[in-house]
């Protein structure tokens, strides 16, 4: 048990991308209850922080996250109580986004800061761009807020949570799978946006990665 708790330690990002896959796989499960939803919420938040804490011990994104994170989390609380409430919606997608997204810069000027590939960045890599996929679920929750007929597929309008957070992930990898399609002009502007992002994120840091992997070998 220390080795496994020491490897986590070590490893932060290992921490914040598993705890990303175990809500990916539990909610379908849990999303029906209320403290199961709030559960998940609040502990993805939680493990998200604490990673950034852990690769960057500075005292500006320590700030940052504790700003953006702590009303955050209430709004997570909030929102999976009053699901069906639009205000509440949109203010927790409006702080959730930020926050993920400046997680995900955190992440990345951790990657970026020197020339030495170890293994927490290898796990990096996955964790920074399933912080994106998150930002922009949450966006996607607030458009639709706002404009009700963002998004449509064969069941109707309005999509759940879970079912943006496929759709960010479907858009992010350039999968395309159609099953749920931007109809509102807002919502495929923001489409359009995490197209770009998806692309760039793959040949700015995968490529650097590999870039600097092969650096090693020869060395």
């Amino acid at each position: 048990m220390r080795r496994q708790i020491a490897y986590l330690t070590a490893h932060p990002s290992a921490m914040l991308l598993g705890a990303q896959l175990l809500q990916v796989l539990a909610w379908p499960f849990l999303e029906g209850s209320t403290v199961g939803r709030a559960f998940l919420g609040v502990i993805g938040m939680l493990a998200v922080g604490s990673a950034v804490l852990a690769v960057r011990r500075t005292p500006h994104v320590s700030r940052v996250v504790f700003f953006l994170g702590a009303p955050t989390i209430v709004f997570t609380l909030l929102e999976a109580v009053f699901s069906d409430i639009d205000a509440v919606v949109i203010v927790s997608g409006l702080l959730h986004a930020p926050f993920y997204f400046y997680v995900s810069y955190a992440m990345l000027r951790y990657l970026f800061h020197d020339d030495v590939v170890t293994t927490d960045e290898y796990y990096a890599t996955g964790a920074a761009f399933t912080v994106v996929a998150w930002g922009f679920a949450h966006l996607f929750a607030a458009v639709q807020a706002v404009w009700p007929d963002s998004f449509s597929n064969a069941s109707g309008f309005e999509h759940t949570w879970f079912e943006l957070l496929y759709l960010s992930f479907s858009t992010l990898t350039s999968v395309g799978l159609s099953d749920i399609v931007a109809v509102g002009s807002v919502a495929r502007s923001v489409l359009m946006v995490e197209m770009m992002v998806g692309v760039f994120y793959v040949a700015m840091v995968v490529a650097r990665m590999v870039g600097l992997t092969m650096m090693r070998r020869r060395r």
